[in-house]
């Protein structure tokens, strides 16, 4: 997804002499292909996200379009405020860039694990949150986020899979559908959404049928294709490397409850603080119930005791 960004920046700055690229030393191996083409766009601020957004922040006034780049717990967190006070008060295209969806970086700890951006994120007024499923979503999502007036938050992970279905399809403040069961909708985003589509076929086997909805824009929340969704299912479940609150599962809650809605919401994501041990992403997910196999069993449980 990382080289999905860059080719698709590259390709984005091509027809925009204004799209710039500034990293917090960090991506190599991955943003050559713009910083060698484009060597006077380019801009390695060091390990200083605050000042990387500011910097961001001041270059809009030169009519640019910057686009800033760091691992995502720094990109969101580090510069929390300066996104707040600078591209979101103000209105400016600055486009934040976080790289690693859950446990992406499993071997470096919690300190690495975004389990908290999207609710940072998506509170701000204005501030377009995007995470795509795949390689493919990330280019369409790029695309549709070029001539944005305002700014946007950009969760990307490190997975190269394109997500069977999906295709690449992407609109801004709406829902992706895969496949069209009514007995439970599969809520996911980012590289859970290969999970939801996994446990969809898992379901299948035991007689569930299900839907996929692939949530890659979280703000603008796409609330009329989810309220569409879940008024035609019994069961929702929102599947999401975060935490419990703020993220996806709470924006499902919101429109069941706002909508009045007879759907029964399951938010499975982090309930409990990632301490102990680490280990590979797959290990991590499987440690905390964020797998296809987690998701149908709890599909069929709760299934099962309603009828």
């Amino acid at each position: 997804m990382r080289r999905a960004f860059v080719e698709s920046l590259v390709e984005l700055a091509e027809r925009d002499d204004s799209v710039v690229l500034l990293t917090g030393d960090l991506g190599y191996t991955v943003i050559e292909p713009f910083a060698e083409r484009y060597p006077g766009r380019f801009f390695n601020v060091g390990v200083a996200e605050q000042n990387m957004i500011g910097m961001a922040t001041g270059l809009t006034s030169f009519g640019l379009k910057p686009f800033a780049y760091s691992i995502a717990t720094f990109a969101s967190m580090r510069g929390y405020e300066f996104i707040r006070n600078g591209p979101v008060l103000h209105e400016l295209p600055v486009r934040v860039v976080g790289v690693g969806d859950g446990f992406d970086y499993g071997p470096n700890g919690a300190t690495h694990f975004p389990l908290e951006d999207v609710a940072l994120m998506r509170v701000q007024p204005g501030l377009a949150v995007v995470a795509p499923a795949d390689p493919v979503q990330t280019r369409s999502a790029m695309l549709a986020l070029a001539d944005l007036p305002g700014p946007a938050y950009i969760k990307l992970g490190k997975g190269g899979t394109p997500v069977p279905g999906l295709e690449g399809r992407f609109r801004l403040g709406r829902t992706e559908l895969i496949g069209d069961g009514e007995d439970v909708a599969i809520l996911a985003y980012g590289s859970m959404a290969a999970e939801a589509v996994e446990a969809m076929s898992l379901l299948e086997a035991e007689g569930v049928r299900s839907t996929v909805g692939v949530v890659a824009s979280l703000a603008p929340p796409p609330v009329e294709d989810l309220a569409e969704l879940l008024d035609r299912v019994p069961l929702a479940i929102a599947l999401e490397a975060h935490y419990l609150t703020g993220g996806l599962g709470s924006l499902v809650s919101e429109v069941v409850a706002e909508r009045g809605l007879a759907c029964r919401v399951i938010r499975q994501g982090m309930a409990t603080l990632p301490r102990g041990q680490t280990g590979s992403p797959a290990f991590m997910r499987s440690r905390h119930g964020l797998t296809a196999q987690s998701v149908a069993d709890s599909a069929v449980t709760v299934l099962e005791s309603t009828r």
